[in-house]
């Protein structure tokens, strides 16, 4: 099967190896605006060729799009001007905005909106990994909107990437990510700021830097054109998200500033209840 991937970074890039691998792209092409990411994707055989979107459309059964989900609203009516009987699929943190961007589309039953839900810090061609989808979820919304066939195509897909599929509507997803995964991207960034505000001494944070903090801030690494538009699309969850982790940061202040200590062991405590989900 010949397979188009619009964006050949992370999440792209980490697609068709996958697909490669498995035997589900005999051929893949690339849709890629920056240069040195569609050299360095040919380079790295992520793709075999980079086509103008177009062309690549009508050689393609399959379309994915892997850009930043601000250019993935933009591009998708004019990917499902160019269809006939393709598939076309998104990889996006957000889905409300996208599939309300073609919501009266013609076409529209030939999109289906998913979300893998997994991801590094790390962008651009070279973040491409093996094995990256693998016993992780993903997520199809709005599934009532994809003709049926459509539906059952990515079904299959993201089957045999063993991966495990949930159902949501689009507007539910988004609430979900926010608190998910939204706002530890923002908690990381936050964090990180502090750290470069208050400790000058670039040294004393590498050579101190233990796992617990490495592991916490690494999400700031990630890459500002592709979360900036996430939180543009996703901003009413996040505010929402926001206050809530203001409020509870103001709770753990409180109790340092009030020297109680009680509460402030109950507010642990509770927290520890995260692990009856996250074993």
């Amino acid at each position: 099967m010949v397979i188009t991937i619009v964006g050949t970074g992370l999440i792209g890039g980490s697609l068709s190896i996958a697909l490669q691998e498995k035997g589900l792209a005999s051929h893949v092409i690339g849709v890629e605006h920056n240069p040195s990411h569609a050299t360095k994707a040919i380079e790295l055989g992520l793709v075999q060729e980079c086509l103008p979107l177009a062309d690549a459309i009508q050689k393609s059964a399959l379309i994915i799009i892997a850009t930043p989900i601000n250019a993935a609203e933009q591009i998708l009516p004019e990917i499902l001007n160019h269809v006939q009987d393709q598939v076309v699929f998104d990889v996006g943190s957000t889905k409300s905005k996208i599939v309300e961007a073609v919501q009266d589309h013609p076409k529209r039953g030939r999109f289906v909106a998913t979300h893998p839900m997994w991801g590094t810090e790390n962008s651009g061609p070279t973040a491409a990994v093996k094995g990256a989808f693998s016993k992780k979820a993903t997520v199809i919304c709005d599934k009532m909107h994809s003709d049926a066939d459509a539906l059952a195509f990515v079904e299959k897909l993201y089957a045999t990437l063993e991966m495990h599929i949930l159902y949501m509507d689009s507007t539910a997803h988004d609430m979900h990510v926010a608190y998910i995964s939204h706002i530890s991207h923002i908690t990381s960034f936050a964090l990180a700021n502090t750290v470069l505000e208050k400790e000058r001494e670039e040294d004393a944070i590498f050579e101190l830097a233990s796992g617990g903090f490495e592991s916490t801030v690494r999400l700031a690494k990630s890459n500002a054109a592709m979360w900036v538009p996430i939180f543009m699309q996703n901003r009413e969850n996040i505010l929402d998200v926001l206050n809530e982790h203001i409020s509870q940061l103001r709770k753990f202040k409180s109790s340092l500033e009030k020297e109680n200590y009680d509460y402030l062991q109950e507010l642990i405590e509770k927290a520890n209840g995260i692990r009856r989900i996250l074993k």
